[in-house]
């Protein structure tokens, strides 16, 4: 005869199996958490089978990439408030900019944005002369700062500098309340904290000022503001432009061309935990370098993709895509590396000798440029004619496109400017493929890389999936469609 449970017996029973829901429920939970927390390629090649390598004409790259009816429109689409006049104004609005070309651009427009959310007055950006190879130029020196302020005459109120106050028959400056604002703010920040300040003191400083700004944020019209600065206001200087434009001709006098970015510039260098090359590189480099960087983490980097790629990977994976010996090839790179003769002995005749190796016809704004640049120029001014050379080139080709790194604003702007053809290579798939090449391991390599470079989107419309930056994809809110079925996607009358 069976006994019975009792009450404590059936309690087990039922708790047995509940348990056991429990344990499969914590199990697929994190495994859905785990395949969230890879790096975008990883979770492709998890979730699908083996790869198909799509049929691609590498031929037909050089002409821009499919924009199935899409095109670039940053015009408010909705009601935008007037700036504000002088009596309106909620205060006036420093803020000091450091570093290269690419943090000056996302911090000029960041700025224009926080003025807006804040209804202040801008007081012309400043440049921090000492943290780009000690550049002494400022905005008006690269920027054309009259189209600046005539552009965006109708989103903020621009001013020069802040002007005197007289009280009392007594003129001083109006002091300026100094803040350091948190790194990528939100707009309520600013709508609070910022604004009370403004308010309270008449003037605030915002320093330092680079990632002062959430990249995401919910209101499409200040992304849209964002591009109106990106890719209308911030106008190089005349000269800055001219001289661009004739690299661009000659360089298009013999057919397409592409550019290349490569990262190496010293203050890169220094300021990231990034060794930049193969093994052999890395013990010529760390005897440059020394204790500036901690010990090698290389290979643990590189696989993780974080690290970029080099000039010879570059060449390697435009081979195996089918670019032949004929190509030409701007390479983009600052006069702040070119200037330390060390590292230009490197560049020349160390890091560029395989890549030229492989592609011959390589050049530099130094080879093609129209005649001797003006001596006094600076690292910022041969940046700027490396990004207008880079963004009118045929194809771009992006070494890294960290948040720091002058492609990271180029290859949004080349989307905006007509879905330019862009190859980004994916650093992590990459990574073990070039691992095992250098480790013997290089049978079927060129296979392997057509595998991951054959499955990207060459600069059409495409999601923005996180890390990928606003800056670098202002898809969709900085386009619209002839004919969307969606009405917020439709493009707004001229």
């Amino acid at each position: 005869m069976r006994r019975g449970l009792g009450s404590e017996g059936l309690v087990r029973r039922h708790r047995e199996p509940a348990k056991l829901w429990i344990a499969v429920a914590a199990l697929v939970a994190g495994t859905i958490w785990l395949l969230l927390l890879l790096p975008r390629p990883r979770r492709h090649l998890l979730q699908g089978s083996v790869l198909q390598i799509k049929d691609v004409d590498v031929n037909k790259l050089w002409r821009s990439a499919y924009s199935n009816g899409w095109r670039a429109s940053s015009a408010p689409r909705t009601y935008w408030p007037s700036p504000p006049t002088e009596s309106d104004s909620s205060g006036y609005l420093r803020v000091r900019l450091n570093g290269g070309l690419n943090k000056q651009h996302s911090a000029i427009s960041n700025a224009v944005v926080v003025a807006q959310i804040m209804n202040a007055t801008l007081v012309l950006p400043e440049f921090d002369t000492k943290s780009f190879g000690h550049d002494e130029s400022g905005l008006v020196d690269i920027y054309d700062v009259p189209h600046f302020m005539k552009t965006l005459q109708y989103d903020v109120r621009i001013v020069m500098s802040i002007p005197k106050i007289t009280a009392k028959g007594n003129t001083t400056n109006l002091r300026v309340h100094k803040i350091a604002p948190p790194r990528d703010a939100p707009v309520i920040w600013y709508r609070t904290v910022a604004l009370e300040e403004i308010k309270k003191h008449g003037a605030i400083y915002l320093t330092p000022f680079f990632h002062r700004l959430a990249e995401e944020i919910d209101d499409p019209e200040l992304q849209r503001l964002r591009c109106r600065v990106n890719y209308h206001a911030l106008r190089f200087k005349p000269y800055i432009m001219k001289t661009s434009s004739e690299i661009v001709t000659k360089l298009r006098s013999e057919g397409h061309f592409m550019s290349v970015h490569p990262l190496f510039e010293l203050d890169v260098l220094e300021s990231r935990e990034l060794v930049l090359f193969t093994r052999k590189g890395q013990k010529i480099m760390l005897e440059y370098l020394k204790n500036v960087h901690p010990r090698n983490r290389f290979e643990e980097r590189r696989l993780l993709g974080k690290c970029p790629l080099t000039p010879e990977e570059v060449g390697l994976i435009l081979r195996a895509m089918g670019f032949d010996n004929t190509t030409r090839i701007y390479l983009a790179y600052s006069k702040p590396f070119a200037a330390n003769q060390f590292m230009e002995h490197f560049a020349a005749n160390r890091f560029m000798k395989p890549l030229k190796a492989l592609f011959p016809r390589l050049e530099n704004h130094t080879t093609v440029g129209p005649g001797k640049l003006d001596e006094n120029t600076r690292g910022l001014m041969w940046s700027a004619v490396d990004y207008m050379v880079c963004l009118l080139s045929d194809i771009f080709v992006p070494t890294y496109d960290g948040p720091s790194n002058l492609a990271n604003n180029l290859m949004g702007h080349r989307l905006y400017n007509g879905f330019q053809t862009t190859i980004t290579p994916d650093r992590w798939a990459l990574a073990r493929i070039f691992t095992d090449r250098e480790e013997g391991r290089a049978s079927g390599f060129e296979e392997r890389v057509r595998r991951v470079m054959f499955n990207a989107h060459f600069g059409g419309p495409h999601k923005r999936i996180h890390p990928e930056s606003f800056y670098t994809n202002p898809w969709p809110e900085c386009f619209c469609q002839t004919k969307a079925k969606n009405h917020g996607d439709r493009c707004p009358q001229d």
